[in-house]
């Protein structure tokens, strides 16, 4: 690829100390210190109904979900901080991904998906790291055609991670990060143009 791989990294929580928010800051710093074009976004900033092909019908696709697509579409890859709620996905984030796979006549299937690649994340305060919302998010966006990386960071006992700054307190957990995300930036660049 000899341009720098654009990148959309967001987190799959609003909370305002998320520590998936906190965490893929990280992420998305390490992605443009590796070489990417990096828009971090804010779930919140695309507000969206649930999911209801009724409203669909009637209305459309939410223009906030248009707005994500279009993101999502101009991107190579998404590096996705998914927190963990009871074993799964957040709500906010499966809802996200449900709509943007929405059917939109005169498109190609899946077009937000196909072939992007992905990097997961995960903070929680669960000693197992949201290494259990990861597995299913893993199964969502392969079955959309996405094309998500073995290697991920997963962050235990979140609550004492972080300092008040969002900086980790153990600078090891920088360094799984950066690693990861770096691999992740170096196989964009090995499968773009």
């Amino acid at each position: 690829m000899s341009t720098a791989p654009k990148v959309l990294a967001f987190a799959g929580s609003t909370r305002k100390e998320s520590f998936n928010r906190k965490l893929i800051k990280h992420a998305a710093a390490a992605a443009e210190k590796a070489g990417a074009q990096v828009t971090l976004i804010e779930l919140s900033d695309y507000p969206m109904p649930l999911v209801d092909q009724d409203l669909e019908a009637a209305q459309g696709l939410p223009e906030s979900a248009q707005k994500l697509k279009k993101l999502m579409i101009e991107s190579s890859g998404f590096l996705i901080g998914s927190p963990e709620y009871n074993s799964s996905v957040t709500p906010l984030l499966k809802n996200t991904l449900d709509w943007i796979s929405r059917p939109v006549k005169g498109e190609p299937s899946l077009v937000a998906f196909q072939g992007k690649i992905v990097a997961m994340l995960s903070a929680s305060p669960s000693p197992f790291g949201g290494v259990r919302s990861q597995n299913h998010l893993r199964a969502v966006l392969s079955h959309v055609g996405s094309v998500v990386l073995p290697e991920t960071v997963t962050i235990p006992n979140a609550h004492d991670a972080f300092n008040a700054d969002g900086t980790f307190k153990d600078p090891k957990q920088l360094e799984r990060v950066e690693k990861c995300v770096g691999a992740f930036v170096a196989f964009l660049r090995k499968t773009g143009d």
